[in-house]
């Protein structure tokens, strides 16, 4: 694999639940978390999303409390890093060899707009370029659909992550997500496992296949990813 040290990052432009009112769209931290850790240890990071331009934001990662953890507030207030999210690469203008890793944040709006056939596409692209897949929370919902050039789903036979039903019912969207994504990644084949308690920070690794559970697990990621490419 050859040595880009930049890093994709891949987000939604879905800014609302299809049968509910609810606003979503990125969870801030799930970006911020990552980014600034990669940055950090020396990588360039761009970001794309499924249709390209503006990016919403989940309100709820917005919160006080959010916005205290690592940085994220000082993110949220810096204009420049905040202009990257008007208008964000289109998925459609990506050249897998421009980059080491790719990486997909949560928020609720990926669950409508991540499961497209042109980015399991480049997905597939990535994985069987030798480069590192990862994801964060709902993120996984970008590896559902990733057909390899065997016909093999990607994560069939994985072991695997994401936000798990039941911190779903904790933040009480399980009636207006449109699936369950720790069943979707069963039913595909992956081994799915989860943290003991809701919440807590957990990653799992399997080759250059990089997963986290929930937004805390975002600078977890990170670090995992950062440190495959370090040792590759």
């Amino acid at each position: 694999m050859s040595n880009t040290n930049r890093i994709l990052v891949i987000v939604t432009n879905v800014n609302e639940y299809e049968k509910v009112g609810y606003r979503t769209g990125l969870w801030l931290g799930e970006l911020t978390h990552f980014y600034d850790f990669a940055v950090e240890n020396g990588f360039a990071v761009d970001i794309a999303s499924p249709a390209g331009g503006f990016v919403p934001i989940d309100p709820e990662s917005l919160a006080h409390d959010y916005l205290d953890e690592l940085g994220t507030g000082e993110r949220y207030r810096d204009r420049e890093f905040m202009n990257l999210l008007d208008d964000s690469k289109k998925i459609a203008d990506v050249d897998v060899d421009d980059y080491d890793a790719i990486y997909f944040t949560g928020g609720h709006g990926v669950m409508f707009d991540f499961r497209g056939d042109e980015l399991g596409a480049l997905t597939a692209k990535f994985y069987e370029s030798g480069k590192i897949v990862s994801a964060v929370c709902h993120g996984p919902v970008g590896l559902l659909n990733v057909p390899l050039s065997t016909g093999a789903a990607m994560i069939a036979g994985k072991n695997v992550t994401g936000f798990s039903w039941p911190e779903e019912e904790l933040a009480q969207r399980a009636d207006a997500v449109p699936f369950n994504l720790q069943e979707e990644m069963a039913k595909i084949g992956a081994n799915y496992s989860m943290a003991d308690k809701p919440f807590e920070t957990y990653v799992v690794e399997d080759g250059r296949l990089i997963t986290g559970q929930n937004p805390g697990s975002a600078r977890a990621v990170a670090e995992a990813v950062v440190g495959a490419l370090q040792a590759a």
